[in-house]
Protein backbone atom coordinates (compact mmCIF):
# COMPACT_ATOMS: atom_id res chain seq x y z
CA UNK A 1 0.00 0.00 0.00
CA UNK A 2 1.11 3.80 -0.56
CA UNK A 3 2.54 6.05 1.80
CA UNK A 4 -0.20 7.99 0.70
CA UNK A 5 -3.32 5.34 1.45
CA UNK A 6 -1.84 4.00 4.47
CA UNK A 7 -2.81 4.72 8.38
CA UNK A 8 -0.80 7.73 10.22
CA UNK A 9 1.44 5.10 12.37
CA UNK A 10 4.19 6.39 11.17
CA UNK A 11 6.41 9.29 10.56
CA UNK A 12 7.33 8.44 7.19
CA UNK A 13 3.21 8.17 6.71
CA UNK A 14 2.89 11.41 7.79
CA UNK A 15 5.71 13.37 6.34
CA UNK A 16 4.30 11.93 2.69
CA UNK A 17 0.80 12.43 3.35
CA UNK A 18 1.92 16.82 4.73
CA UNK A 19 3.78 16.71 1.37
CA UNK A 20 0.99 15.77 -0.21
CA UNK A 21 -1.64 17.88 1.73
CA UNK A 22 0.66 20.80 0.79
CA UNK A 23 0.67 20.40 -2.91
CA UNK A 24 -3.58 20.43 -2.56
CA UNK A 25 -3.40 23.16 -0.50
CA UNK A 26 -0.52 25.63 -1.15
CA UNK A 27 -1.42 27.89 1.50
CA UNK A 28 -0.47 25.88 4.06
CA UNK A 29 3.63 25.39 2.66
CA UNK A 30 4.28 28.36 5.08
CA UNK A 31 2.20 26.85 8.18
CA UNK A 32 4.59 23.96 7.57
CA UNK A 33 7.82 26.11 7.44
CA UNK A 34 6.44 27.67 10.63
CA UNK A 35 6.15 25.09 12.47
CA UNK A 36 8.92 22.67 11.19
CA UNK A 37 8.35 19.31 13.10
CA UNK A 38 4.66 17.91 13.21
CA UNK A 39 4.38 15.66 16.06
CA UNK A 40 3.02 11.89 14.55
CA UNK A 41 0.88 11.47 18.07
CA UNK A 42 0.40 7.73 17.72
CA UNK A 43 -0.91 6.72 20.75
CA UNK A 44 -1.94 3.03 22.40
CA UNK A 45 -4.91 1.89 20.88
CA UNK A 46 -7.93 -0.18 22.80
CA UNK A 47 -8.53 1.09 26.79
CA UNK A 48 -5.50 2.91 27.76
CA UNK A 49 -5.70 5.19 24.67
CA UNK A 50 -9.54 5.52 24.85
CA UNK A 51 -9.55 6.24 28.86
CA UNK A 52 -6.69 8.78 28.12
CA UNK A 53 -8.25 10.91 25.59
CA UNK A 54 -11.15 10.97 27.80
CA UNK A 55 -8.83 11.99 31.01
CA UNK A 56 -7.34 14.95 29.07
CA UNK A 57 -10.84 16.51 27.85
CA UNK A 58 -11.30 20.24 28.62
CA UNK A 59 -8.47 20.38 30.61
CA UNK A 60 -4.30 22.00 29.92
CA UNK A 61 -1.67 19.59 28.89
CA UNK A 62 -0.14 19.88 31.96
CA UNK A 63 -3.63 18.90 33.96
CA UNK A 64 -4.35 16.14 31.73
CA UNK A 65 -0.80 14.91 32.17
CA UNK A 66 -1.23 14.96 36.06
CA UNK A 67 -4.34 13.45 36.50
CA UNK A 68 -3.31 10.35 34.28
CA UNK A 69 0.08 9.87 36.28
CA UNK A 70 -1.94 9.37 39.48
CA UNK A 71 -4.57 7.22 37.33
CA UNK A 72 -1.63 5.05 35.72
CA UNK A 73 -0.23 4.87 39.69
CA UNK A 74 -3.38 3.10 41.05
CA UNK A 75 -3.58 0.69 38.44
CA UNK A 76 -0.18 -0.10 37.57
CA UNK A 77 -1.67 -2.18 34.65
CA UNK A 78 -4.02 -0.26 32.42
CA UNK A 79 -6.62 -2.69 31.41
CA UNK A 80 -10.37 -2.42 31.28
CA UNK A 81 -10.14 -5.98 33.47
CA UNK A 82 -7.84 -3.84 36.01
CA UNK A 83 -9.49 -0.82 36.07
CA UNK A 84 -13.10 -2.70 37.07
CA UNK A 85 -11.37 -4.32 40.43
CA UNK A 86 -11.66 -0.90 42.01
CA UNK A 87 -14.91 0.68 44.04
CA UNK A 88 -15.16 4.54 43.14
CA UNK A 89 -13.80 6.14 46.36
CA UNK A 90 -10.82 4.74 45.49
CA UNK A 91 -10.46 7.50 42.60
CA UNK A 92 -10.85 10.33 45.08
CA UNK A 93 -7.55 11.31 45.22
CA UNK A 94 -6.95 10.87 41.14
CA UNK A 95 -9.04 14.12 40.04
CA UNK A 96 -11.24 12.49 37.32
CA UNK A 97 -14.87 14.46 37.43
CA UNK A 98 -17.66 11.87 38.09
CA UNK A 99 -18.37 12.30 34.60
CA UNK A 100 -15.26 11.10 33.27
CA UNK A 101 -15.30 8.31 35.97
CA UNK A 102 -18.37 7.37 34.38
CA UNK A 103 -17.59 7.08 31.20
CA UNK A 104 -14.52 5.26 31.64
CA UNK A 105 -16.38 2.10 33.57
CA UNK A 106 -18.80 2.39 30.75
CA UNK A 107 -16.07 1.99 28.77
CA UNK A 108 -14.58 -0.82 30.99
CA UNK A 109 -17.80 -2.68 31.11
CA UNK A 110 -18.64 -2.57 27.18
CA UNK A 111 -15.25 -4.32 26.71
CA UNK A 112 -15.54 -7.07 29.10
CA UNK A 113 -19.50 -6.85 28.36
CA UNK A 114 -17.62 -7.84 24.69
CA UNK A 115 -19.99 -4.74 23.10
CA UNK A 116 -16.75 -2.60 22.42
CA UNK A 117 -14.24 -4.67 19.75
CA UNK A 118 -10.96 -2.42 19.40
CA UNK A 119 -10.34 -5.42 16.63
CA UNK A 120 -13.39 -4.80 14.65
CA UNK A 121 -13.14 -0.51 15.36
CA UNK A 122 -9.61 -0.76 13.85
CA UNK A 123 -10.96 -2.63 10.26
CA UNK A 124 -14.28 -1.00 10.25
CA UNK A 125 -15.34 1.73 7.99
CA UNK A 126 -15.17 4.79 9.51
CA UNK A 127 -18.73 5.38 9.89
CA UNK A 128 -19.26 2.32 11.66
CA UNK A 129 -16.06 2.79 13.91
CA UNK A 130 -17.75 6.08 14.83
CA UNK A 131 -21.25 4.66 15.67
CA UNK A 132 -19.59 1.94 17.77
CA UNK A 133 -17.60 4.44 19.36
CA UNK A 134 -20.40 7.04 20.24
CA UNK A 135 -23.00 4.20 21.44
CA UNK A 136 -21.33 4.40 24.57
CA UNK A 137 -22.57 6.16 27.21
CA UNK A 138 -20.36 9.42 27.94
CA UNK A 139 -17.98 8.63 24.85
CA UNK A 140 -19.35 11.95 21.73
CA UNK A 141 -18.06 12.37 18.38
CA UNK A 142 -14.81 14.38 19.43
CA UNK A 143 -13.43 11.38 21.73
CA UNK A 144 -14.31 9.06 18.95
CA UNK A 145 -12.67 11.28 16.16
CA UNK A 146 -9.47 11.40 18.20
CA UNK A 147 -9.47 7.88 19.22
CA UNK A 148 -9.65 6.76 15.35
CA UNK A 149 -7.30 9.59 14.79
CA UNK A 150 -4.35 9.09 17.02
CA UNK A 151 -4.79 5.45 18.46
CA UNK A 152 -5.93 4.02 15.00
CA UNK A 153 -4.68 6.50 12.66
CA UNK A 154 -7.40 6.68 10.60
CA UNK A 155 -6.02 9.45 7.81
CA UNK A 156 -9.38 11.50 7.08
CA UNK A 157 -10.74 13.15 10.40
CA UNK A 158 -10.10 16.53 11.28
CA UNK A 159 -12.26 16.36 14.74
CA UNK A 160 -14.03 19.47 13.97
CA UNK A 161 -15.15 19.86 17.68
CA UNK A 162 -12.23 20.66 19.25
CA UNK A 163 -12.07 24.33 20.12
CA UNK A 164 -8.06 24.87 19.75
CA UNK A 165 -8.75 23.54 16.13
CA UNK A 166 -11.72 25.72 15.13
CA UNK A 167 -9.82 28.70 16.50
CA UNK A 168 -6.49 27.46 14.24
CA UNK A 169 -8.65 27.24 10.97
CA UNK A 170 -10.27 30.69 11.48
CA UNK A 171 -7.06 32.12 11.88
CA UNK A 172 -5.72 30.61 9.14
CA UNK A 173 -8.32 31.03 6.70
CA UNK A 174 -8.81 34.85 8.19
CA UNK A 175 -12.17 34.69 10.19
CA UNK A 176 -12.82 36.77 12.08
CA UNK A 177 -15.46 34.78 13.88
CA UNK A 178 -14.66 30.69 15.40
CA UNK A 179 -16.65 28.41 13.13
CA UNK A 180 -19.57 26.00 13.99
CA UNK A 181 -18.56 22.43 14.12
CA UNK A 182 -20.23 22.22 10.67
CA UNK A 183 -18.93 24.99 9.00
CA UNK A 184 -15.12 23.93 10.29
CA UNK A 185 -16.04 20.44 8.62
CA UNK A 186 -17.42 22.18 5.46
CA UNK A 187 -13.99 24.63 5.48
CA UNK A 188 -11.68 21.74 6.12
CA UNK A 189 -13.33 19.74 3.21
CA UNK A 190 -10.95 20.21 0.69
CA UNK A 191 -8.15 18.82 3.03
CA UNK A 192 -9.13 15.46 2.43
CA UNK A 193 -8.10 12.75 2.17
CA UNK A 194 -5.70 14.15 4.16
CA UNK A 195 -7.26 15.56 7.10
CA UNK A 196 -5.97 13.75 9.84
CA UNK A 197 -2.09 15.15 8.47
CA UNK A 198 -4.19 18.74 8.01
CA UNK A 199 -5.05 18.21 11.67
CA UNK A 200 -1.61 17.29 13.41
CA UNK A 201 -0.31 20.43 11.20
CA UNK A 202 -3.09 22.65 13.05
CA UNK A 203 -2.69 21.28 15.99
CA UNK A 204 1.18 22.11 15.67
CA UNK A 205 0.10 25.68 14.24
CA UNK A 206 -1.68 26.20 17.17
CA UNK A 207 0.73 25.94 19.52
CA UNK A 208 2.79 27.98 17.65
CA UNK A 209 0.74 30.52 17.36
CA UNK A 210 -0.48 30.90 21.52
CA UNK A 211 2.66 29.29 22.45
CA UNK A 212 0.89 26.29 23.99
CA UNK A 213 -0.08 22.84 23.05
CA UNK A 214 -3.90 22.75 21.93
CA UNK A 215 -4.41 18.64 22.80
CA UNK A 216 -3.54 16.31 26.12
CA UNK A 217 -1.73 13.31 24.25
Amino acid sequence: MHLLEQRLRSEDVLAAQLDALVDQDETLGDVRKRVKEVPLRATTPGFEGLSRIIVGQLLSVQSAAAIWQRFTDLLGTISAERFLEFEKSAFDGVGLSEAKFATIRAIANAEQGKTLRYDLIEKAPLFEAMKALTAIKGVGPWTAEVYLSFCVGHPDIFPAGDLALRKIVAHHMGHDATPSISETMKLTQKWSPYRGAAARLMWRYYAVVKDKEGIGL
